[in-house]
């Protein structure tokens, strides 16, 4: 059964103004991590939101309650979109999904700088990443479009490394992952 990474964030209110802001927050904090790192003034986090810092604060009481549900929420959409591409040509879906695991690790560096990686809610994180890919993964690797003898950490661990390259455009990235994508493909003797 999959792991349910919703138990682990801050409860979303049920007001709808109160659920807008909280989901506003969330968004507001990713882009302000992404910018600053996590040591982000929170207070831009609230500004940009339009609400006052208590607002901030009664959503998530800490700056690590902020950051792990800005890191959960960025990694339900990867997950998510995993199960999206079920159905897409084995290739694309693998692809498509590393693709979207890259932009989410641009964000993750940024917002899991403090985090224990030996904390359960990092331990989830990674967890749920593997179950989502694993079974695109298992597709491409049937289908004979992806190596067989890699498993889903290192396809993700190969991913990770074009994160920590300054590429001139998103463009230059995407060209440089294709490229390494091919790189996963099987060998031709």
């Amino acid at each position: 059964m999959p792991i349910d990474l919703s138990l682990l964030r801050a409860p979303r209110p049920n007001r709808a103004d109160a659920a807008r802001n909280y989901d506003a927050l969330l968004e507001a904090a990713r882009e302000v991590f992404t910018e600053y790192g996590a040591d982000a003034p929170l207070d831009e986090v609230a500004r940009r939101v339009g609400v006052g810092i208590a607002t901030l604060y009664r959503n998530f009481p800490t700056r690590d309650s902020l950051l792990e549900n800005v890191y959960l929420t960025e990694v339900e959409a990867v997950c998510r979109m995993a199960n999206g591409l079920q159905g897409e040509d084995p290739w694309v879906g693998i692809t498509s999904w590393l693709s979207r695991f890259v932009d989410y690790v641009a964000t993750k560096r940024a917002v899991a700088v403090g985090f224990d990686r030996d904390a359960p809610v990092y331990k989830a994180c990674v967890e749920a990443l593997n179950e989502a890919g694993g079974p695109l993964l298992a597709r491409a690797q049937s289908a004979g479009v992806m190596r067989s003898d890699v498993n889903i950490d290192d396809v993700m661990r190969y991913a990770m490394a074009y994160t920590t390259v300054n590429f001139a455009s998103a463009e230059q990235r995407d060209k440089m992952l294709q490229i390494a994508f091919d790189g996963l493909r099987p060998r031709t003797p």
